[in-house]
């Protein structure tokens, strides 16, 4: 059983997601059993995700072969500490946004449950795929289940941000058939590990279509990971999405930034001869500009969610700026940002639905409206939220900053990386005091509340859980730097993982 765990992420909400489309969970009457089938899928897969995390670091990284068709021509999966962490991370998301769900937002549509574990596949498995092929097939899953989820409870806002949603990544599952196309016509291979021998080998006109490939997958992950100028669609696109379909997106955004780190250090890393390091000169001004762009629309944010849509484009340019800085120390310190953003950004898209809910027809938008009900509890859910994105100690924001600065030291852009990083948090810092002033302190005394009922015990636990994720990453810090630095040394590590292909091919 234990050489099959790899696999299990991807069978479980494959499996889970097409029985719940059957009796007894199909019927808009049989919501309660949706919901039991939801929980323990999403616990299950938390549960396999931890003993394949604990089987990676105690045994390594591991290659598993579907239908025992070894590498290179195969459906490889690969799991490395990085792959598994970011799957805990997934897991762990999807069971915030599913208890929040069972409030209500989820009876909306009968198919949202089996929506989530569809999604949940597909972001699974491009973590876990160690081929650009089956990479695209896994994406074209993840995006078909987000086109029904963001359109999950209709109205005139979702459908029109849904359309440019659906339209853009359209157009990048295009570019990158394109782009897949290239690289097989002059490589003859689509496996990770084995395109990244063959990169190094090839002639001077092979090397100038090559690059026009991996310029195209950069386009395409840029647009998957919401990078300048490929952003813009994404604040309105998260805000129109219901709460917890924009906690659940909250990950979308990284599994573009981890294809740019897989493919970019394994394909086109230091080892890829003429081509090695190529999109160096461009992202480094990309990571900036986004950074930029972003915080510029945190101050401009007319509500919490857009605010927060916004602070997810940050978290991107963040992300790229320690993958620019190409050391395994910068990447660690990125890993420990995603692994923090992913989960407060997914608390603060489900705290602002919460607070717009006792906020009348004002919802989370920044003007003066009638006191919350719950205003005590919502202030310390809010005021710890924001603390943390925005990298004040003891967080794990604060944490996750300071790894990232300390790994620009000695870095030729370490003055402007120091400076975009932190004028970033001190903007952040003022949008995030105006926002919390205007909805906690500015409200109209002569309107009566009473009338307004407490939020779900499912809302509070389902956002208390990805809140207290946070103050849990600053409290196992130790163990989390010391995963995170091992995870980045074995991405960086090019060597070790075709060695361990070719050992795959060899004991078939």
């Amino acid at each position: 059983m234990i050489e099959h765990l790899v696999i299990l992420p991807i069978l479980i909400p494959l499996v889970g997601g097409l029985l719940m489309l059957l009796p007894p969970f199909a019927g808009p009457e049989k919501f309660q059993y949706r919901r039991v089938a939801a929980a323990f899928l999403m616990v299950t897969q938390l549960i396999v995700s931890l003993v394949l995390m604990e089987s990676v670091v105690q045994n390594g990284a591991t290659f598993y072969a579907v239908g025992d068709w070894q590498p290179p021509f195969g459906i490889i999966l690969y799991a490395d500490q990085l792959a598994v962490m970011l799957i805990v991370l997934g897991a762990f998301l999807g069971l915030g946004a599913t208890l929040y769900s069972f409030a209500g937002h989820d009876r909306e549509g009968r198919y949202f449950h089996p929506l989530v574990q569809f999604q949940l596949l597909g972001i699974y498995g491009a973590f876990l795929t160690n081929d650009l092929f089956n990479l695209f097939v896994f994406f074209e899953v993840l995006l078909i289940a987000s086109y029904t989820l963001l359109m999950h409870g209709d109205g005139k806002q979702k459908t029109s941000s849904n359309l440019h949603y659906v339209i853009l990544n359209l157009i990048g599952s295009s570019l990158f058939l394109f782009a897949l196309g290239t690289l097989y016509g002059i490589t003859g291979t689509l496996n990770i590990p084995d395109m990244s021998l063959k990169i190094a080998q090839l002639s001077a006109s092979n090397q100038m279509i090559a690059q026009a490939g991996g310029f195209l997958l950069l386009v395409v992950f840029g647009l998957k990971a919401a990078m300048l100028p490929l952003h813009f669609w994404l604040p309105q696109t998260y805000a129109a999405a219901s709460a917890p379909v924009a906690a659940l997106f909250a990950i979308m955004t990284k599994v573009g930034v981890y294809c740019i780190f897989r493919i970019y250090t394994v394909v086109f890393g230091d080892q890829a001869g003429e081509l090695a390091n190529m999109i160096q000169p461009w992202i480094w001004p990309i990571a900036m500009m986004t950074i930029i762009l972003g915080t510029i629309g945190v101050l401009a944010s007319t509500n919490l969610r857009i605010l927060v849509g916004n602070l997810v484009v940050v978290s991107v340019g963040t992300l790229l700026i320690s993958f620019a800085l190409r050391t395994p120390e910068a990447t660690a310190a990125g890993l420990i940002y995603l692994l923090h953003s992913t989960l407060i950004s997914g608390a603060l898209f489900l705290i602002a639905d919460m607070i717009g809910q006792q906020r009348g027809k004002a919802l989370d938008y920044f003007v003066i409206a009638r006191k919350m009900k719950q205003q005590g509890l919502f202030g310390v859910l809010f005021v710890v939220a924001a603390m943390t994105i925005a990298g004040l100690p003891p967080f794990s924001g604060f944490l996750a900053k300071l790894f990232i600065l300390q790994s620009a030291l000695g870095a030729e852009q370490q003055m402007w990386v120091w400076l975009i990083i932190l004028v970033s948090s001190l903007m952040t810092i003022i949008a995030l005091s105006r926002a919390g002033s205007t909805l906690f302190w500015r409200y109209n005394k002569n309107t009566n509340n009473a009338q307004v009922t407490n939020v779900s015990k499912w809302q509070i636990t389902g956002a208390g859980l990805l809140l207290l994720a946070s103050p849990m990453l600053a409290l196992m810090g130790d163990s989390v730097v010391a995963y995170t630095n091992n995870a980045a040394v074995q991405l960086h590590d090019v060597s070790y993982l075709i060695d361990l292909m070719n050992f795959a091919g060899d004991t078939q």
